[in-house]
């Protein structure tokens, strides 16, 4: 009798360790549907023949006339620098050196009626990762335009390396992305925001990221941005340009 006893007293012991441990044990959630992998529409439509277009070719240009102390962009007068460019090819009212003829106008006379200069007071970041700022410019325009204007120094000048005119609602810096948000044309409620990075192979900075966000007015009536679908994770979270001395 005492090893049948010894051995039920051994299957009690398990069974109480078995009920113990049932607690907070994995459960099943039921039935997985199962992975649908992508599926290519007209699979014999032939591929296109022509390359891409290359953002980074129309974007950069080397400024004339400006020479730049130790590679050092707070060397260098923003206004001088966009003037130097207006003079050089301010005919030009397309592309990345297009501008309004008031607008060239006003940039020429900057020296002499400081209070109507269009060219914006400028910002420094490293958005190359080359361990050296960059010069950032914005240049008011008419229509509530804004001209954004980055400038990298090397080779002891400077080479424009974007350029974009937009309806800008705000411009920030998250790491070494510039974001730019722009009001949309003709999709009342929404507004685009872009992202630009450099792009080493292109030594240009290039439209990485473009997002469509819908803006809920909020109780002040100013828009809340509402994103229609989830953000990409940048960081450190965007925030405005802080106030900086020129």
């Amino acid at each position: 009798m005492r090893p049948r006893g010894v051995v039920l007293a051994f299957c009690c012991v398990l069974l109480a360790l078995g009920g113990c441990a049932d607690e907070g044990a994995l459960k099943s959630a039921g039935a997985t549907p199962g992975a649908v992998g992508p599926v290519r529409l007209w699979p014999d439509l032939p591929p296109a023949t022509d390359p891409p277009l290359d953002y980074g070719e129309s974007d950069t240009s080397r400024v004339p006339g400006v020479r730049v102390s130790d590679n050092d962009v707070r060397s260098v007068d923003a206004v001088a620098v966009v003037r130097a460019e207006v003079r050089a090819r301010g005919d030009v009212f397309s592309g990345g050196d297009g501008m309004y003829e008031e607008t060239a106008r006003a940039i020429v006379a900057c020296g002499t009626a400081a209070v109507a200069c269009p060219v914006m007071r400028p910002y420094y970041r490293d958005l190359t990762g080359n361990g050296r700022d960059e010069l950032i410019v914005g240049i008011r325009m008419p229509e509530q335009q804004v001209g954004i204007r980055v400038y990298l120094a090397e080779n002891g000048g400077l080479t424009r390396i974007m350029s974009t005119v937009e309806q800008v609602i705000s411009v920030e810096v998250a790491g070494r992305d510039l974001i730019t948000r722009v009001a949309s044309a003709g999709i009342p409620g929404y507004e685009y925001r872009t992202a630009w990075s450099w792009d080493e192979q292109q030594h240009s900075m290039l439209p990485t990221r473009d997002e469509i966000v819908r803006v809920k007015p909020s109780a002040s009536g100013v828009p809340v941005p509402r994103l229609v679908s989830p953000a990409p994770t940048v960081a450190p979270a965007p925030v405005p340009l802080p106030a900086e001395t020129p």
